[in-house]
């Protein structure tokens, strides 16, 4: 019993028992049948098609038709469009319509540059194996090609790549694989890819192709450690090599442009030389034709005044005594400072050398017994 007495209604007079299930569903398909037309049961003008509602379920169907062929094609896309099944056209960026059900279309993205990575291990040319990687970056260049003449061009990608880097890795030695040729393999595995590539009518180009990595299995690492050690040990022998020619070949050179110089100093010394000594023989010469006696004393004299300024002991012929006399110069220099001051008279031009010589020996042996009495 309710708390006001009255059985299912609340305080508010409504009654909360909640509909029956078939009830709601009986005035749900009355609802649905008086859209098309159809009468309840109880209508005595019987049920039909109400051609009334047809335009607006007709205008209804046709927006949801236009609205399904509505889609937008981005700055970096492009949509391959198929009419009926055949390829139709190729539309770009900004917003598009394609009627469904007729038209069919596929959105592609021609700008954004795809990776792919590829590891594998290769013979060689000279039957070794290396481990090699290698990274391929490429794009969608032909977008009806990429999605109407291949069933998986990506799937394509991955073995045509395989099978260039096989060829070009098989048709070279180890060490250009793995050393100084890596560079010049990654262009070959490129051009070759990109053959294989059109010729399968993928649609895609390739951008860039780089050797990440080359190196022999785990089992010869060692073994080759030492060769790149050798080789790296040969290049700084050869540039040490290098250093000490390019400072030994310019000195040399100096020496000999330094000996050049030298030898064409003393051609022009010589040459210099000998000119003065033929102009001092023709000025001497024209003196002696004009006074051959006083001449000849005078290169006499000069000849023995300049063999003994160079030497401190002379050995003299002396007539009426000892074959030979010995003067020690350097001594006789000392205690006869003023030799220029002997007092020899003054020879004419009929005074014979020897006498003059007798004349000064007779003047020192004077001054040397003066000497000894004090």
């Amino acid at each position: 019993m309710s708390w006001n007495g009255n059985d299912n209604k609340d305080p508010w007079g409504r009654n909360d028992t909640p509909p029956e299930i078939d009830e709601v569903i009986k005035k749900v398909r009355q609802r649905i049948e008086s859209i098309f037309g159809g009468g309840s049961s109880g209508d005595s003008s019987g049920g039909g098609f109400n051609l009334k509602s047809f335009p607006l379920i007709l205008g209804v169907l046709v927006l949801l038709w236009v609205g399904a062929g509505i889609y937008q094609v981005e700055q970096a896309e492009r949509s391959v469009v198929l009419r009926l099944g055949k390829f139709q056209e190729i539309k770009g960026p900004g917003l598009r319509w394609n009627p469904p059900i007729i038209d069919a279309w596929e959105i592609v993205d021609v700008v954004r540059v795809r990776p792919h990575r590829h590891d594998a291990s290769m013979l060689t040319k000279d039957e070794n194996i290396v481990d090699v990687t290698v990274s391929i970056q490429y794009q969608i260049a032909d977008p009806q090609k990429y999605v109407l003449d291949i069933r998986d061009a990506d799937a394509s990608l991955v073995q045509a790549t395989e099978s260039a880097l096989r060829h070009v890795v098989g048709g070279s030695i180890m060490d250009d694989v793995l050393t100084t040729g890596r560079e010049l393999i990654a262009q070959e595995v490129k051009a070759r890819l990109q053959r294989y590539l059109n010729k399968y009518n993928t649609g895609l180009e390739v951008v860039i192709v780089n050797i990440e990595d080359s190196s022999p299995p785990n089992q010869v690492q060692e073994a080759f450690d030492d060769v790149i050690k050798a080789r790296e040990d040969e290049v700084r022998a050869r540039n040490e090599a290098e250093t000490y020619a390019n400072g030994l070949v310019p000195e040399a050179r100096g020496q000999a442009q330094r000996m050049l110089q030298d030898a064409e100093a003393y051609k022009e010394q010589v040459i210099s030389e000998a000119e003065g000594d033929a102009t001092r023989f023709n000025l001497l010469l024209s003196e002696y034709q004009k006074a051959p006696d006083v001449t000849r004393n005078r290169l006499y004299l000069d000849s023995i005044q300049g063999v003994m300024s160079n030497s401190s002991k002379v050995m003299i012929d002396v007539e009426g005594g000892n074959n030979i006399l010995y003067l020690p110069l350097d001594k006789i220099a000392e205690s006869a400072r003023g030799v220029e001051n002997l007092n020899i008279p003054s020879t004419s031009g009929n005074t014979s050398i020897s006498d003059l010589t007798n004349q000064v020996i007779e003047e020192i042996r004077r001054r040397n017994r003066q000497e000894e009495r004090r």
